[in-house]
């Protein structure tokens, strides 16, 4: 049997018309087309970046740190191939141990890279490690020390301190993800630095309106402490929820972000969501509630977004935290959320029926259900004046994925009732990797209806622009 070859000491080439058509005469307009767009800013509206990178001003203090552990895109290949997550260092929360020596980690990812040929992870970090480090050596077994200590070196300079990055990569605005019950401090700290970086908040209840979120009842007590309402009533809950929004606002927030299994939404009598309510921080409440519970929240999220002017993103059919070993060992968002069927039309009906046609609202819709991109999304955005399509997310926000999305939208909602893209991400290096593919994709599209003589030239440059600035600096009101 022939040995299995590894990437070690090859030479990394990111050839400049990559992820362009393969015919010349499309890859000639693409190329003209991503040559309008390469140097526009970032605008990253949605992203799970720490605050407290940028308020500290951090160094990464090593590579693991920076290209690894914050990375569930990485550490998830990994895992599938049964590297157990405290081998790479990740921290567990039920008192495993794990990893602690950074590079024997990067070793490992190393002697595994070859895992990620084909992958859009290969794609963003070798972007990284060439454009961003000035580094051309594959990571192998027999380079791992040599390639590790390069990044090192660098990491250990001003110049590679998180601010200068920011800056250096051209990062207009980049938005964290943050609880209601965040006091929000750092992103204060970030505002009083007088550094000119804008870093701001998204406003995440999924805590305190998901009763089946863990400590649900003892979150909306916090809330009510933090506002002064009484969270134990229907109206004071609403009134504290409305209240933090606010302080969000004053922090620069422009967006909330709802992360529900499903979008499903609801439009109840008052009196049932007090007794919805009261079961909820009761623990008493049946999956089938919890379920009616969170569609009303939708309803109300959407009533509150029309009068404080916070755009909506839902982020619908993930069954998170699939594996009950994950999830126990190493808590949320630990590269266990799966893709389900989803429906929107049905779902949706109840909160479009209330607020479809509001000219002060947007609602962002994302998927990981590709199945509903034309069936259902596309329509719906096609029709309905507040609802916006969020770009390909989580599995799908990849070259291919992308493609598709264009491919299976465009002809029904158009260009412009999307959003552009944003990168959603926790590997801060990875952000302008992922800005380039969708770049380079749309442009790789475009040239397609150019080639195929559906669009002009001169129309597409405009798309272009508009799909990696201007739509997203619109839409999320940045």
């Amino acid at each position: 049997m022939q040995e299995r070859q590894t990437d070690m000491n090859t030479n990394i080439d990111l050839h400049e018309d990559r992820l362009f058509p393969a015919d010349s005469v499309t890859r000639a307009i693409a190329r003209r087309l991503y040559g309008e767009v390469v140097d526009l800013p970032i605008l990253s509206p949605h992203g799970h970046t720490d605050p407290t990178w940028y308020a500290k001003n951090i160094s990464f203090s090593n590579p693991t740190e920076l290209f690894i552990i914050p990375d569930h895109y990485v550490f998830r290949m990994l895992y599938s191939q049964g590297i157990p997550l405290e081998k790479l260092g990740v921290p567990s929360v039920d008192g495993r141990e794990s990893e602690s020596d950074p590079r024997a980690v990067w070793r490992l990812f190393a002697e595994n890279y070859h895992l990620f040929r084909g992958t859009p992870s290969r794609l963003w970090f070798e972007h990284a490690l060439t454009g961003i480090f000035g580094i051309f050596q594959r990571p192998g077994p027999e380079n791992a020390d040599a390639v590790y200590d390069a990044i090192q070196e660098k990491l250990q300079t001003p110049e590679f301190r998180i601010r200068s990055l920011y800056d250096r990569l051209n990062i207009e605005v980049l938005s964290t993800t943050d609880s209601p019950l965040d006091d929000l401090a750092q992103h204060a700290a970030i505002k009083e630095s007088g550094w000119e970086g804008r870093i701001i908040p998204a406003f995440r209840p999924d805590a305190v309106v998901d009763p089946e979120f863990e400590g649900f009842a003892e979150g909306v007590a916090v809330l009510g402490e933090l506002t002064g309402e009484n969270t134990d009533t229907w109206q004071g809950y609403l009134r504290a929820l409305a209240a933090r929004r606010e302080f969000f606002k004053s922090l620069g927030a422009t967006s909330t972000d709802h992360g529900h299994p499903t979008a499903a939404t609801a439009d109840l009598e008052r009196s049932q969501c007090e007794t919805l309510l009261a079961k909820a921080l009761s623990g008493d409440i049946s999956r089938e509630e919890a379920e009616l519970f969170r569609a009303q929240m939708l309803t109300e999220m959407a009533g509150m977004s029309l009068e404080d002017g916070l755009v909506m993103q839902i982020h619908p059919g993930s069954f998170r935290n699939h594996s009950c070993d994950l999830f126990k060992g190493f808590g949320r968002d630990k590269g266990a959320d799966i893709p389900m069927r989803t429906d929107y039309v049905q779902a949706l009906k109840p909160l479009l029926d209330k607020y479809g046609t509001e000219k002060n609202l947007t609602v962002i819709l994302f998927t990981l259900d590709e199945s509903s991109y034309s069936r259902e999304l596309a329509p719906l955005a096609g029709v309905y004046p507040i609802l916006r399509l969020g770009p390909a997310w989580w599995f799908y926000d990849s070259p291919e994925g992308m493609l598709r999305f264009r491919r299976t939208t465009t002809e029904t909602a158009g260009f412009y009732n999307t959003v552009g893209f944003n990168d959603d991400t926790r590997a801060f290096l990875s952000i302008p990797a992922r800005h380039d593919v969708a770049r380079r994709v749309d442009c790789a599209y475009l040239a397609e209806l150019v080639a195929t003589h559906r669009l002009e030239e001169d129309e597409a440059v405009q798309v272009a622009q508009d799909l990696a600035y201007n739509l997203a600096k619109e839409v999320y009101r940045l």
